[in-house]
């Protein structure tokens, strides 16, 4: 098989979560895959509900450009919202996965039932929404939230590494499930531990987007241009939008 090029794409500003996502998908990848793992230079530094995705989604489509112009074949946005997934799919060449739509469809091919874990009660609304949208709400047994913040992932306290745990052993105990999601990218580097420890499949998003990516990639799918998700229509767009087009559109 051919190597690949992807990106990784942190919606939100924080170098540390960047990285963090970036070594469990290289971990996944091995040698089979180069990863660029960016960020946006501006906007927020976590993504916990919708004015956040609002903001992210811009800064997604122009990496998206700015991948593509690099040579990337395929594109991961690495946020559980998956803010901006249609609009990337129009815009983008290569295929694009989110985390949350890809732990979706791995988890409900190794368990008929599964929980998610997720970091503040309001995104356990958003992920709900994404399970209607996904067509996976029979298969989600219950969303938990730690009630913490996305970067106290980041703090160093081990605090909400700890609630984690905790609250995928409650699911395990009482949700009658067969597998866990972590519902936050930022959780992406505690799948392996857990999944030892519950011997059960603990679902890291990013983990599971990569292996997925590759798998379109090497089947040489990509994004169906035949309908709702084509490029879009060139109707001189200006100011910074102009910088998310396709460079096909672009003077």
């Amino acid at each position: 098989m051919p190597r690949h090029r992807i990106q990784l794409i942190n919606p939100n500003t924080s170098q540390a979560m960047t990285e963090t996502m970036a070594i469990t998908a290289r971990k996944i990848a091995g040698s089979r895959l180069d990863i660029d793992a960016v960020c946006p230079d501006e906007g927020v530094p976590s993504i916990e509900g919708h004015f956040d995705e609002a903001v992210a989604t811009l800064g997604i489509l122009q990496q998206i450009r700015a991948g593509e112009d690099r040579g990337v074949q395929g594109h991961i946005i690495a946020c559980f919202g998956d803010p901006g997934l249609l609009a990337a799919r129009e815009v983008a060449t290569g295929p694009v996965l989110g985390i949350a739509e890809a732990a979706m469809h791995m988890a409900s091919l190794v368990a008929t039932r599964f929980s998610i874990v997720t970091t503040l009660p309001r995104t356990v609304i958003i992920a709900r929404h994404l399970l209607h949208h996904y067509g996976f709400h029979d298969h989600c047994a219950a969303v938990h939230a730690i009630d913490l913040p996305v970067l106290s992932l980041e703090d160093g306290s081990g605090t909400a590494q700890q609630k984690v745990r905790e609250y995928c052993l409650r699911a395990k105990e009482q949700d009658n499930v067969g597998a866990i999601i972590l519902g936050c990218g930022g959780m992406a580097d505690l799948a392996t531990q857990l999944s030892d420890e519950l011997q059960m499949p603990i679902i890291d998003g990013v983990s599971a987007a990569v292996t997925l990516l590759e798998s379109l990639l090497n089947l040489g799918i990509t994004t169906s241009k035949w309908g709702d998700l084509d490029f879009p229509r060139n109707k001189g767009i200006s100011g910074p939008y102009a910088a998310c087009l396709p460079s096909s559109l672009t003077p």
